[in-house]
């Protein structure tokens, strides 16, 4: 049972959050279906419109998708769909595209102070670096450094083969992904970045500056890429 507090939260964001809660967790798999809104409602005794506005934000959040006729099913978070959902770079087409991702480097240390304010953690806190390019069409278009909290993914360096998709990593910690910040500017191509992405040193590049938040607002990663986008470009969208 679900109770609502008038001090706290609305009775429907804390079903929300218990029925995400067995997402992350594992109790509801991937492609796996739902108990109907009916089922649920009993569950949890509130009414089937709490169970509904839950599932909408759920739906709005992609944890879930609702068929007519069918039934509620969870959202594999690692799907081709999902995984391009916060790249903004788009080929000639319009088409979006994370690009092929070769880590370079990993290390973990204690969190310096840019990585203190930007995930919100504390100085004597671990973090995860991984120093990557990124690729599309075995082009190198962006040189990225990537710095993640290390007590949302224990033991990770013990993993063989370091995972560089968020959306995989996430599902794999039980974190289900919210939403993401990303400052843009533009800074000169460093020596040694410019020879990566094959452009003069000193060239002016994209830098895309990104925060990736948990739903429960959490930053889970910090990436800062530098881009040499050629024909491609960069898509802003706005509902």
């Amino acid at each position: 049972m679900v109770h609502a507090d008038l001090m706290t939260r609305p009775l429907y964001l804390q079903l929300r959050d218990a029925l995400a809660e067995r997402v992350a967790s594992g109790e509801w798999k991937p492609g796996a279906s739902i108990p109907n809104e009916f089922d649920l409602a009993r569950e949890y005794e509130v009414s089937v419109g709490t169970i509904r506005k839950a599932l909408d934000i759920m739906e709005s959040e992609r944890i879930v998708s609702r068929k007519q006729g069918r039934g509620t099913f969870i959202i594999d978070q690692t799907s081709d769909e999902l995984s391009v959902r916060f790249s903004n770079v788009c080929d000639a087409s319009g088409a979006r595209f994370p690009g092929e991702a070769e880590v370079i480097d990993v290390s973990e240390g204690l969190a310096d102070q840019q990585e203190c304010v930007r995930l919100r953690i504390r100085s004597h806190e671990a973090v995860y670096r991984i120093r990557g390019v990124r690729r599309h069409e075995d082009w190198p278009y962006m040189v990225e450094q990537v710095s993640m909290p290390a007590v949302l993914f224990p033991n990770l360096l013990r993993i063989n083969g370091f995972p560089h998709d968020i959306s995989a990593l996430a599902q794999a910690h039980g974190l289900l992904l919210g939403k993401a910040e990303e400052r843009i500017s533009v800074c000169p191509a460093p020596p040694d970045v410019a020879e990566t992405l094959r452009v003069a040193p000193a060239s002016p590049l994209i830098v895309l500056d990104r925060v990736m938040m948990t739903i429960d607002g959490r930053r889970i990663e910090w990436r800062v890429g530098q881009c040499n986008l050629g024909a491609n470009h960069y898509l802003a969208q706005f509902n």
